[in-house]
């Protein structure tokens, strides 16, 4: 089970790290401050994807064999990586609703409701899984 939570929170942050360029390149006038964010936003979650690959290797090189510290370490990620979907969601509809440069741009509302939902996939993958625990 952790080597599957943790899977799912690999690809999901590695998603989001790849949402950012995408938002950045389809918006070729987005406001400067919307840019540098989502610059931040991706370094931010490229750490996280590295984080949780370390983790991935962890469990790989035990042997799968979880420890209960080990299993809570995984937890806690994952909460971690739950609260950091919320707030990229947050900086998502931020521009989405409020950037000049996506006022009048269908194809970018469009994909930005797409990068939203599938941020709120993974929330609620990472809440069954905490849930359940």
């Amino acid at each position: 089970m952790p080597l599957r939570i943790l899977d799912e929170a690999e690809f999901w942050k590695h998603q989001e790290e790849e949402h950012t360029v995408v938002i950045r390149e389809l918006v070729n006038n987005l406001e400067t401050s919307y840019v540098e964010a989502l610059k931040e936003w991706e370094k931010v979650l490229s750490e996280t994807h590295q984080r949780v690959l370390r983790f991935i290797e962890t469990v790989i090189r035990s042997g799968y064999v979880i420890t209960p510290e080990l299993y809570q370490d995984v937890l806690r990620l994952v909460k971690f990586c739950l609260d950091q979907s919320e707030q990229f969601i947050e900086i998502c509809r931020q521009i989405r609703d409020q950037s000049e440069a996506l006022k009048d741009h269908l194809t970018a509302k469009v994909v930005m409701n797409h990068i939203i939902r599938e941020s709120e996939y993974f929330i609620g993958i990472a809440q069954t899984i905490l849930y359940q625990n």
